[in-house]
């Protein structure tokens, strides 16, 4: 089986920590995003993947370099051209059929089921479907008792909504989709290539399990601390210890110093004495948490360095950020890459 990836997205919403790094392949948990959702494709099936790149490219193909598992291969488009404009410019390197995935999605869906349901109906296109407490903030999607999508209802008023299952941004489709999308253009699939196929093929499948749109940086927060404490099948959770602790063996913990579950140390990290990590944090590779620091609810990138005393509480730091003696940075701050704070 074959999938593409769509990873070409500046991740705005991320800004500063996206700045130099592709959301696709932001640090989640000690590894690049993305390789998640190979573990994921290889689960399934899938022994080719293709990643759709353009902001950062060259950033993408370095976190996949020496991934192993499926082949991956990369078709880097010139400009944006949208999520079915990705799709099409990379028509040279798909099959037959195949799936198509978000790359800012953290998930671990059935795919095998929609893939299932996908040639009992024989159908040209499959959407994943997934349930939310409120589809207004996504969009609706409606469908009759055997799959067939029959409508989509962007930002739904209350009176309107008669169900919870939205586009969960995962696809399977048939060569043939590729004939409704303009070559060389932006188009969206979501907006303008599903709504053309309603009653001309498109089914939906609910799937149930984990799903996690990492875009935002409650969500990216969200996301790691659900793969610590094992809401979502992953590789990284399958390591955390029956303490909900995961510390890398060239990390140096002072005896002194206090992990609070879950929380995650990487290799060449130091945390002196008095300091407290945890719960709820990890701590990318070469850091440095001086004496009687603390770091909770919070993401340090690589090379950042906390100074004594200071406080971190809901917080993401891009790599080598500095947090001076004495400071501390609340909920919601995101401190780019090199920066300071007083």
């Amino acid at each position: 089986m074959q999938a593409l990836i769509l990873a070409g997205g500046q991740g705005t919403r991320l800004r500063p920590l996206t700045e130099s790094i592709p959301k696709p392949v932001l640090p989640l948990a000690g590894r690049p995003h993305i390789a998640y959702v190979i573990d994921w494709l290889e689960s399934h099936g899938v022994h080719d993947v293709v990643v759709s790149c353009g902001f950062l490219a060259e950033e993408v193909r370095d976190a996949l370099d020496g991934i192993t598992g499926p082949r991956v291969r990369f078709a880097t488009e010139p400009e944006p051209r949208g999520t079915a404009g990705a799709i099409r410019f990379a028509a040279d390197q798909l099959g037959d059929r195949f799936l198509v995935l978000n790359g800012d999605v953290l998930c671990d869906l059935d795919l095998t089921a929609m893939v299932a349901q996908h040639e009992s109906t024989g159908a040209r296109a499959t959407i994943a479907l997934f349930p939310v407490d409120d589809p207004s903030a996504y969009g609706l999607v409606r469908r009759s008792e055997d799959g067939a999508i029959t409508e989509f209802l962007e930002k739904p008023d209350p009176a309107e909504i008669d169900s919870d299952e939205i586009n969960a941004g995962a696809y399977f489709l048939e060569r043939s989709v590729l004939d409704l999308i303009e070559p060389g253009v932006a188009v969206s699939i979501e907006r303008e290539v599903f709504p053309r196929l309603v009653g001309e093929g498109l089914y939906g499948r609910r799937l149930d399990g984990y799903w996690m749109d990492i875009g935002t940086p409650d969500r990216y927060l969200q996301a790691s601390w659900d793969i610590l404490e094992g809401r979502v099948e992953t590789a990284t959770g399958q390591l955390v210890g029956d303490g909900g602790l995961l510390v890398d063996e060239g990390a140096e913990v002072h005896p002194d110093a206090r992990l609070a579950s879950p929380a995650m140390v990487e290799a060449g990290t130091t945390v002196g004495s008095g300091a407290a990590v945890g719960p709820r944090a990890v701590v990318g590779p070469e850091c440095s948490i001086a004496e009687g620091a603390s770091v909770s609810g919070s993401v340090l990138l690589s090379g950042c360095t906390i100074g004594a005393g200071a406080k971190l509480d809901g917080a993401i730091l891009s790599a080598e950020a500095v947090v001076a003696p004495g400071a501390e940075v609340e909920a919601g701050a995101i401190v780019a890459a090199g920066e300071r704070v007083g």
